[in-house]
């Protein structure tokens, strides 16, 4: 077996709890009834934001992509797009909108106990790079992002290479 074969093979039996990042408060959720400001605030340091119900059960109801915004840059619509109805989530209507208007319903979850290999499964099924990682009461405790993955692979990879 070669040494990568034999990397990614440990890496795949890993447990989320030994991989996950916990969550930082400050930076990595906002309640689903915070502003956009307060939302778009957290982007220059994240590419995602999770959507809590509040801050003191935080129980995942939302995510928001770096990319779920662009809608919010958007003009609300084209000459090209002139018949269809103009989106109310455009920036430009000044309309004052909270983290639960743009959020992804229903992000998936994760537990301390799963497997890495299921995590890269389901992120490669839904075609997304990061899951929440949720206690036995589906309490917010950090995540599990590709990113870390791609860090935890490259340093396996150093650690044989020396």
């Amino acid at each position: 077996m070669s040494e990568t074969h034999s990397i990614i093979s440990r890496l795949y039996e890993s447990s989320v709890k030994d991989l996950y990042e916990p969550i930082d408060p400050k930076k990595s959720f906002v309640e689903k009834s915070d502003d956009m400001i307060s939302v778009l605030s957290l982007f220059s340091t994240t590419d995602h934001v999770w959507v809590v119900d509040n801050s003191k059960d935080k129980h995942v109801v939302g995510v928001i992509t770096e990319s779920d915004t662009i809608q919010l840059f958007a003009p609300p619509y084209t000459p090209l797009q002139s018949y269809d109805k103009p989106s109310i989530q455009s920036l430009q209507y000044g309309l004052s909108m909270t983290a639960e208007d743009i959020m992804s319903k229903q992000p998936l979850t994760v537990r301390t106990n799963g497997k890495i290999i299921k995590v890269i499964e389901t992120m490669k099924e839904q075609h997304i790079k990061q899951l929440a990682v949720v206690d036995e009461q589906d309490h917010l405790i950090g995540e599990i992002t590709l990113s870390r993955l791609i860090k935890e692979y490259s340093k396996r990879s150093s650690e044989i290479q020396k």
